[in-house]
């Protein structure tokens, strides 16, 4: 069983829920709310635990009891924290506003989220690890990550995320082995997203991944082009989705052999993979905060009975 190593953001969300996201100077009523842990590094280890896989995360919390209560629940949960480090200040928190119709808005402080630096990353960080998936942090730190990571032999991922355009990511996109990006980053990063440019700038060294939210995702290998039109579902709350995808898409191409992943040498099965982290996405929309991602007895029956 491949070991997953995480790294960037873990932070606590306050997810409210209400009527209708309000104009400016406008109001909305509040009809739930949900206290949990979060960050896109955090969710996807979360995830990957709950599918039973071996998991660990590198990121950073404050001296607070936000720090505390996230740190433990990712215990709780199974992940391997011990590259977790506490820094004085306030965990960050994000306050997620989410509609009726399932769509997000979201409000954040500063924190603490991004105090590891690229002088703090050291090999024992990956010891032990098969692969290590890199998610929004400083571009520096990601760096780092990509160094040790191609010292030790690992392969690597990165889901910049929705700050791809504001942060200096570019020289890291193609030193990855999988790029994950939405439609949106996809198309900040290539002149097309669905064209003959992400197709020319994939290859079997650099797999690209975009994720199309209802109407599936894509594969490009550089060779070939894989896609999936995903699974109509009843969205609830699509916080946390994205991460939830990338921890199915890993899970899928290097968790495994007992998830679905091809004999060791054997290229992956990337029509399944995207099955697989098709079926994550959609059932983690269907229920409120970061870390509805599915159980992998609960993902392995949702795709099952839809004949995958």
């Amino acid at each position: 069983m491949g070991r997953i190593i995480a790294a960037g953001h873990l932070n606590w969300d306050v997810t409210l829920r209400v009527t209708a996201l309000p104009d400016p100077d406008g109001e909305a009523q509040i009809t739930e709310q949900h206290r949990a842990g979060g960050g896109s590094a955090a969710n996807v280890a979360s995830a990957l635990a709950g599918f039973g896989l071996a998991a660990g995360l590198i990121g950073s919390v404050g001296t607070d009891q936000h720090g505390r209560m996230a740190t433990r629940e990712l215990r709780t949960q199974g992940v391997d924290t011990d590259s977790v480090v506490t820094v004085e200040g306030e965990t960050t928190v994000k306050y997620i506003v989410v509609d009726e119709a399932g769509e997000v808005m979201v409000l954040a402080n500063d924190g603490v989220n991004e105090a590891i630096g690229p002088e703090a990353v050291e090999p024992a960080m990956v010891e032990g690890a098969d692969h290590v998936h890199l998610t929004g942090q400083r571009p520096d730190t990601a760096a780092a990550l990509i160094e040790v990571a191609n010292a030790a032999g690992l392969t690597v991922s990165f889901d910049p995320g929705r700050r791809i355009e504001q942060r200096a990511f570019e020289p890291l996109l193609d030193q990855v082995d999988v790029l994950l990006l939405n439609e949106r980053e996809a198309t900040a990063v290539f002149p097309a997203a669905s064209g003959p440019p992400i197709e020319r700038a994939a290859s079997p060294d650099r797999v690209i991944v975009v994720k199309r939210g209802a109407d599936g995702a894509s594969v490009y290998t550089g060779d070939e082009t894989h896609h999936h039109p995903g699974f109509a579902v009843e969205a609830v709350d699509t916080t946390g989705a994205g991460d939830a995808f990338a921890a199915g898409f890993l899970a899928a191409t290097v968790g495994g052999e007992s998830f679905g992943r091809p004999g060791s040498g054997a290229e992956p099965d990337y029509e399944r993979a995207l099955a697989v982290a098709n079926g994550s996405g959609a059932l983690t929309v269907q229920a409120a905060g970061a870390r509805s991602a599915p159980s992998r007895v609960a993902l392995a029956a949702f795709l099952a009975e839809r004949t995958v």
